[in-house]
């Protein structure tokens, strides 16, 4: 079964019928083939005339349909038996098959033909072949067509289509699916089927199918994914909450046609050959998926919500340290002011600086004067800023003006990234540390953010973040700084006294 699966409501399936179908064409399925079938060809109550078959039948349950497996596992036996069916039992007027590739596109209507030629009762019904280069399909004599293309920009248009599959949809775009997918807007009863293996952040039609399947709430959308819950960047290296990418069973959770088509020694081989990301992506189905709108991919809505206190506030910096740290985004179009310290409850207090106004405006000019302003009010120990960033622009003024700045070194600055996602979001067995006011500057930079490999560890990734982040690293920035000159204050003394 799939570790991730969203099935519509229906009242009943032809997927039996298609597995039959299959099998007298010499394509026996696979248990879990003829599962993902059942689901796929789900129906409703509601239906509809088919001219064609010349009779009422119901409706698919689901309109789309997405399909995530690691090559080799037989997605391909999937295709042709939809195909299959809907020539031959489903009565569909155009059936579209496309691929990324021409090459791909070619075996798989060889491999359809080849079913079809070996089956007396279905070649019979087979009126023409077309095998020219861009033209490749099977017309019937009652006028249905199954047509093969290549994806490209305009491919597709001018079609009415009742069947449109997409596979390789790990590569698919916006403007191929606009070109696409209004075939089908027509047809009574139409089907969209996605197919592929696991994506990555160029992903985006096939990473927006998948977010929907996540959140549970697309009635007519079926959603199956066969891939391992792999540790993240944030597991400890003794993690157990995690599938292990070395066991057997991860490989069976996430190939289902693991001792049918691909043997145990065959994977354990590429294991060996492969980098340990490269496998995790091609066989064991762990993607580096876009979020659908780009929204909370590191730190969860949920997390973040769970740290919020609009009681807190940070102590005076009498009683204790307070940090502020600055930074500009990359084309200098926001700069933003954030602040570090301790609050009444022990935990560290985060916020973006402001009353009237948040420290989170257009541009950097006004920057050095807030700080200025800043530094003779509140006094905090320092000014943290990231000097290869664009707020390092500032240092140089600022130190000539007697504040005093710390800057992290890049290993440094890896290591406050973890350490502010952790204090959100902890480790098993550990509480978290960081509360937040609910800003609405702080809370889109977090829901916008993403991270970028650094070294052996990652960092926030302002080039490739959905939104502005600078709210987001200028806490993070300070709450590095509160951490180092913590450590590196001073214990207080033990009193003196005299003993008689």
């Amino acid at each position: 079964m799939p570790r991730l699966q969203h099935l519509p409501p229906s009242v009943g399936s032809l997927g039996r019928e298609v597995a039959e179908l299959s099998a007298l064409a010499g394509l026996n399925l696979d248990p879990w083939q003829v599962w993902t079938m059942e689901q796929a060809c789900a129906v409703k109550e509601q239906t509809f005339y088919n001219e064609f078959t010349d009779e009422w039948q119901r409706m698919w349950a689901a309109f789309e349909v997405g399909l995530v497996v690691s090559r080799q596992n037989g997605k391909g036996s999937i295709l042709e038996a939809r195909e299959l069916a809907g020539l031959y039992l489903f009565g569909e007027r155009l059936i579209i098959h496309s691929a990324h590739q021409f090459d791909t596109s070619k075996e798989a209507f060889a491999r359809i033909l080849m079913l079809i030629e070996q089956t007396p009762d279905l070649e019979a019904e087979v009126k023409r072949v077309s095998r020219s280069h861009g033209e490749e399909g099977i017309e019937l004599k009652s006028g249905q067509r199954l047509r093969f293309r290549t994806r490209t920009k305009g491919g597709g248009r001018g079609f009415t289509g009742d069947c449109l599959i997409l596979d390789e949809a790990m590569y698919l775009d916006s403007s191929q699916v606009g070109a696409l997918m209004p075939t089908l807007s027509a047809r009574p009863n139409p089907q969209l089927w996605y197919t592929g293996s696991a994506g990555d952040k160029e992903s985006t039609q096939l990473g927006r199918v998948r977010s929907r399947a996540l959140k549970h709430n697309d009635h007519r959308l079926f959603y199956a994914e066969w891939s391992i819950d792999a540790c993240t960047d944030f597991c400890l290296s003794t993690c157990t909450d995690h599938d292990d990418p070395t066991a057997v069973s991860s490989f069976a959770r996430a190939n289902p046609g693991l001792g049918i088509r691909i043997s145990v020694e065959h994977v354990q081989s590429e294991q060996r050959s492969m980098d340990p990301d490269t496998f995790a992506q091609e066989r064991l189905g762990v993607g580096d998926w876009p979020v659908d709108g780009d929204q909370w991919a590191v730190i969860g809505e949920d997390s973040w919500k769970a740290r919020t206190d609009e009681a807190s506030f940070i102590l005076d910096g009498k009683d204790d340290l307070l940090l502020l740290a600055v930074d500009t985004s990359p084309n200098r179009a926001f700069s933003s002011i954030g602040a570090c310290g301790k609050n009444p409850d022990d935990l560290l207090h985060v916020e973006i600086t402001g009353y009237e106004q948040y420290d989170h405006r257009p541009g950097t000019q006004w920057v050095v004067p807030r700080l200025k302003e800043l530094w003779a009010s509140l006094r905090p120990a320092a000014v943290v800023i990231d000097k290869v960033g664009q707020a390092g622009a500032f240092i140089g003024e600022l130190e000539e003006a007697g504040i005093k700045v710390l800057s992290p070194t890049t290993y440094e600055y890896a290591q406050a990234c973890g350490e502010f996602y952790s204090g959100i979001v902890p480790r098993k067995g550990e509480t978290p540390r960081i509360v937040h006011i609910g800003q609405t500057p702080l809370t889109n930079a977090v829901a916008g953010a993403d991270k970028r490999d650094l070294a052996d560890k990652w960092a926030w990734d302002k080039k490739n973040s959905s939104s502005d982040i600078s709210p987001l690293v200028s806490v993070t920035l300070a709450a590095w700084g509160y951490r180092k000159l913590l450590h590196e204050r001073p214990a207080a003394a033990a009193p003196w006294v005299v003993r008689r």
